[in-house]
């Protein structure tokens, strides 16, 4: 497979009383071809951070934007664009990142979460320098991470627990 060049066209989900963002890479292909984050059928993002919130599991994109604002959960990439090898975050090359200040300039962000050590390091290097707020790295939820099973996922992300349910009993 060849590298391309990727331009993220997804907007960012978030609110107002969004207090936390969790930041992928860049959208796979099989994400760009369904038109919305972690679209990949076999990504266990959406299973991990439903399952970690005590609800059932958002199926469709709306039920997935609506469960992600209920919760206080703001969702988007590191990357605006990048040459990138399909899925593998290893490829990338020329990478741009987005304007974090989209999100953070509307929201009571609280506490910034990557979900893999790509988007971390390129969040530390690109982003961070800008927000001041450093990233938390969980594991990617990708199914190319097989070391990580469903169990440790939602361990590592019960992390942002504390932030989204300061009002209710954490679970």
């Amino acid at each position: 497979m060849e590298i391309t060049q990727v331009t993220h066209e997804f907007k960012p989900i978030f609110d107002e009383t969004s207090r936390v963002l969790m930041l992928g890479t860049m959208p796979s292909p099989k994400s760009r071809e369904v038109g919305f984050y972690y679209g990949h059928p076999r990504n266990r993002f959406w299973k991990v951070v439903s399952a970690v919130c005590g609800e059932p599991y958002p199926e469709t994109k709306e039920e997935k934007i609506a469960f992600a604002l209920r919760n206080h959960i703001a969702v988007w990439d590191v990357l605006a664009s990048c040459e990138i090898r399909g899925a593998e975050d290893g490829s990338i090359r020329n990478p741009v990142p987005n304007d974090m200040y989209v999100i953070l300039k509307h929201a009571d962000i609280q506490a910034v979460f990557a979900t893999g050590a790509k988007a971390a390091q390129l969040y530390k290097r690109h982003c961070y320098p800008k927000t001041g707020i450093p990233a938390v790295c969980l594991p990617s939820t990708s199914p190319a991470n097989c070391r990580t099973s469903y169990e440790e996922l939602c361990e590592a992300y019960r992390a942002i627990l504390p932030y989204i349910k300061k009002d209710k009993t954490m679970k």
